[in-house]
């Protein structure tokens, strides 16, 4: 059996933030700027809360079977959900959506690969 990789990107808006909240999203913004935004395992959280309201975490999780989805897309959003909660930042519409990358399809430099060895 072999391990399956899937990505998890959970999404959600802040709400109800106060003085202090809004005044320290900027301060670290330079560390959650979409630009250096990567899938791992722990997450990574990405915002531009001069532009919107909105976050975006992204998670990386593994399972053996194409069920195990599911399970890290809890994990995920469980995860996004504690990491807001535990600063008091205020959420909603935290929502996600999980790829198996066993069932993505090749991209553009995998399908240049492949025909390279076919030739």
């Amino acid at each position: 059996m072999s391990t399956r990789t899937f990505r998890v990107t959970v999404r959600g808006v802040f709400h109800g933030l106060g003085a202090g909240q809004r005044a320290a999203l900027p301060a670290d913004a330079a560390a959650h700027d979409v630009l250096r935004a990567a899938f791992t395992p722990e997450g990574h959280l990405s915002y531009d809360i001069a532009a919107r309201s909105a976050f975006t975490f992204r998670f990386l999780d593994t399972g053996e079977e194409e069920e195990d989805i599911l399970e890290a897309a809890g994990r995920a959003e469980a995860a996004a959900r504690l990491w807001l909660t535990e600063r008091g930042y205020g959420y909603r519409n935290l929502r996600s959506t999980a790829e198996d990358l066993s069932q993505a399809p090749p991209g553009k430099r995998q399908r240049r690969e492949a025909a390279r060895r076919h030739v």
